[in-house]
């Protein structure tokens, strides 16, 4: 964009300054929708999400727990076999992308530790909600792979799809130790397949059946459902945790196809608040993972 496309206020004041005000009156217009409703309205969780919106600023998870992390405690060490840095998670090196600082690092994992914190919107497994041994798992929107790198001394095997370049040199690195059972595929997971794309669907119709599927992408979880639709109607064990909060209605639009296949739905504690330009609309207070369980499992 030119000058002539750039407001006075965008060209003088410095960026860290204009992020603060957009997220103020981000959490202004969130605390003005809500109050616009009933009380009888809202459940307990999204009170106390909107309480502590009162009180601090505005950020993805309104909740208590975030404040018992921080960046400053994670220590980030550097692997000169492949030039990548990593951290110790769970006694296992997780690495990130070459072009990662330090500092981004420390800010990246903290925000994870956060996402998956037991009380935490974001969380993916529970007690009851778990992969047991010998499980396959498929993980689309895999990033850094947390999730597959915390169960993969038990599981069977992994899927990881990830559409990011520069995340696959790190996920190679990370999963080496146990380079016999991950497969990392570096392409989009659709509702179609070309040179590209691929689905699920046309994927595993020659591979064992798998027990549990993540999905996180981005918004495009929609395409994803609809790319499985012959692998979510066979009846066998299968576990799903969807991210629902990147568009205003995934949680009711995901439930119902789910529910419609004959799975069990519940949520992940909590709601988040997903500020993305694209997608700022109401309900700004969204469910975070739905979690689906077939009814093959018992």
């Amino acid at each position: 964009m030119g000058r002539k496309g750039i407001t006075l206020f965008s060209w003088v004041i410095p960026k860290s300054i204009r992020k603060r005000k957009k997220a103020s009156n981000a959490k202004d217009i969130i605390l003005k929708y809500y109050a616009g409703l009933p009380k009888s309205s809202l459940n307990e969780e999204q009170i106390e999400a909107l309480n502590y919106l009162k009180n601090n600023n505005l950020c993805t998870f309104p909740y208590s727990f975030q404040t018992n992390y921080s960046p400053d405690t994670i220590a980030v060490f550097q692997d000169k076999s492949n030039g990548l840095k990593y951290v110790i998670c769970d006694g296992k090196r997780l690495y990130f992308e070459k072009k990662s600082s330090t500092r981004g690092i420390k800010r990246y994992f903290n925000g994870l530790a956060i996402e998956q914190d037991i009380m935490s919107p974001h969380r993916y497994l529970t007690n009851n909600f778990d992969l047991k041994n010998e499980d396959i798992l498929v993980d689309v929107g895999a990033a850094e792979g947390i999730l597959a790198l915390s169960v993969i001394e038990k599981v069977k095997k992994v899927y990881l799809f990830e559409t990011d370049e520069n995340w696959i040199e790190a996920l190679k690195a990370t999963f080496s130790p146990w380079k016999d059972k991950v497969v990392i595929i570096n392409k989009f997971v659709s509702d179609r397949n070309d040179a590209d794309n691929i689905s699920l669907d046309n994927f595993f119709q020659d591979k064992e059946i798998f027990n549990f599927l993540k999905i996180d992408a981005e918004g495009s979880e929609d395409k994803i459902l609809h790319g499985c639709e012959k692998l979510l109607s066979v009846k066998h064990p299968l576990k799903i945790a969807l991210c629902c909060y990147h568009r205003p209605v995934d949680d009711k639009i995901f439930s119902e196809l789910l529910e419609s296949k004959g799975f069990s739905i519940s949520f992940s504690k909590g709601y988040m608040i997903y500020n993305d330009p694209v997608y700022f609309s109401p309900p700004y207070l969204r469910r975070g993972i739905l979690r689906a369980t077939s009814p093959a499992i018992s």
